[in-house]
């Protein structure tokens, strides 16, 4: 006769393994440090602007 199948939802015990089961930090990805997109955003916005500030004052 055949092992039982699992429940869904549930991984069936591996021979072998040791670990015990931990919960792992979700990966951030490009929001991992939002401080610096802010900081790059914010320079992009002053350089741009900036640029225009010095074409009205020179004209």
């Amino acid at each position: 006769m055949s092992e039982p199948l699992p429940p869904p939802g549930e991984t069936p015990p591996v021979e072998g393994s040791t670990a015990e089961a931990h919960c792992e930090r979700p990966d951030g990805g490009i929001w991992e440090h939002p401080r610096v997109w802010l900081f790059l955003i914010t320079a992009g916005c002053l350089l741009v602007a900036a640029f225009f500030l010095v074409r009205v004052i020179s004209l």
